[in-house]
């Protein structure tokens, strides 16, 4: 898996409206630069332990380029649900392949003034050693949901914005949910 290539700016994705419904393509480098509102899927992994993959993106990254992230995943492409995009990005970013289907948890909209997506998060078990891209991920590990919330608190390292929002939005979902 470690040898694809990596998603490019050329690649194309389905423009969404403000229901998520399909609209129109663009490439990935026009929906940045116009902030055309496309979909992303983030996908928390864990292995057999139940401890978090944590990444550091590389520096050539499109968007977020050196950031850290505890969610594996990316843009969904044109014509590709979030299922299918979900375990296709999960598998590329891990390095793995014959992974379950990752479990859809919920969705909800992502706004900055220079970003809008449409963000659906799942839960994947991944007992499978990872080989992660180096096109994609500088470095990684596997740290407890307790050393993800010392690292935030500690504030050393930078955090992709929507990863951050979208753990800020699964623990608030998961003390709802009891």
């Amino acid at each position: 898996m470690g040898e694809q290539a990596p998603r490019s700016a050329d690649e194309l994705l389905d423009i969404v409206d403000a229901h998520d419904r399909v609209v129109g393509q663009a490439v990935r480098a026009e929906a940045y630069a116009r902030r055309l509102t496309h979909r992303c899927v983030f996908v928390l992994a864990r292995d057999a332990a139940g401890r978090v993959f944590v990444h550091r993106r590389t520096p050539n990254k499109l968007v977020f380029p050196s950031y850290y992230d505890m969610w594996v995943g990316g843009v969904v492409g044109a014509g590709e649900s979030y299922d299918e995009a979900a375990l296709r990005e999960a598998e590329e970013e891990l390095g793995v392949t014959g992974l379950p289907a990752p479990a859809p948890l919920f969705t909800f909209r992502y706004e900055t003034p220079e970003h809008s997506w449409f963000s659906a998060l799942y839960e994947v078990r991944c007992e499978l050693p990872v080989d992660p891209q180096p096109a994609e991920v500088a470095w990684h590990g596997f740290l407890t949901e307790d050393e993800i919330e010392q690292r935030l608190a500690e504030g050393g390292w930078t955090w992709v914005p929507d990863g951050l929002e979208a753990w800020h939005r699964l623990r608030a979902w998961r003390q709802a949910a009891g």
